[in-house]
């Protein structure tokens, strides 16, 4: 093994061209398979919230969920660089909390990097983060734990005042110290504005192909929820129905008696 994907491994990718690949991961067996794959980089984003504990939004995910989550997926990992979002009002009311709590992340969790949602605003506390010695990946655009003030779930940056202020964002981000920024729905010819201005790399979530890199939800990409469809995930297969299936074929087995079998008893 050649060791963990580091902050200069990301960087070198957007300046070699080399996309990078990033999904959402929240618990130990998840990891081996990502890190089997080639996966770059494990997200351990407060959508467990949604994809996982069953809340409508992020919102209600606390730092202990955090850290709970993150330490089984760096355990779980060898090769992909493990990133925590920072949940909501843990880094909002000041950058002193912003460094408490990021510090619980990199100190309980072991995780190379954690994840704020924000631009401009939050510049003056990434770069609190980053001098403290904390890697950080921004995040703009679509913003989860801001969905209530966005409207709902809507595209960025089709106007052009919005769109000038999300180059604005990613510029901010990158001068605080940001090593990459997640692009998250934001118009595609805006996505790629920022991605051909940024000195760091993009990651897009619904954000277009010029993006350095994708980031999508496991639980999408894998059909975990058949009925849970988005038009910026592609489904690479359906293991939410083969488990269903699984698991009658395993009851009907059961209470006909056919299982368990001689081979499966001692």
């Amino acid at each position: 093994m050649a060791g963990r994907l580091t902050v200069t491994s990301i960087a070198r990718m957007k300046a070699e061209g080399r996309k990078v690949v990033m999904a959402t991961c929240y618990d130990y067996p998840s990891a081996l398979l990502l890190d089997a794959a080639g996966i770059d980089m494990l997200l351990v984003g407060d959508s467990l919230g949604q994809a996982v504990l069953g809340f409508e939004t992020t919102v209600p995910v606390t730092m202990d969920m955090m850290v709970h989550h993150a330490r089984a997926v760096r355990k779980g990992s060898e090769r992909a660089m493990v990133v925590a979002d920072m949940p909501f009002m843990s880094y909002q009311a000041s950058a002193e909390d912003a460094l408490r709590n990021a510090g619980r992340l990199m100190q309980e969790a072991e995780v190379e990097a954690v994840k704020v949602e924000g631009g401009l605003q939050m510049a003056p506390t990434v770069a609190r983060l980053v001098t403290a010695g904390v890697p950080v990946v921004g995040h703009i655009g679509l913003t989860p734990q801001s969905v209530h003030s966005l409207g709902g779930y809507r595209t960025q940056g089709k106007e052009g005042s919005q769109a000038a202020r999300l180059v604005e964002d990613a510029r901010a981000l990158a001068d605080a110290g940001a090593f990459a920024i997640v692009l998250e729905l934001i118009s595609r010819p805006v996505a790629a504005q920022i991605t051909s201005e940024s000195s760091i790399p993009t990651i897009g979530i619904g954000s277009g192909p010029e993006c350095d890199g994708q980031v999508q939800v496991l639980h999408d990409l894998l059909g975990l929820y058949p009925d849970r469809r988005y038009r910026h995930a592609k489904r690479y297969c359906e293991v939410g129905q083969a488990i269903t299936d699984a698991m009658k074929r395993y009851a009907d087995e059961v209470r006909s008696g056919e299982f368990p079998g001689p081979d499966h008893s001692s």
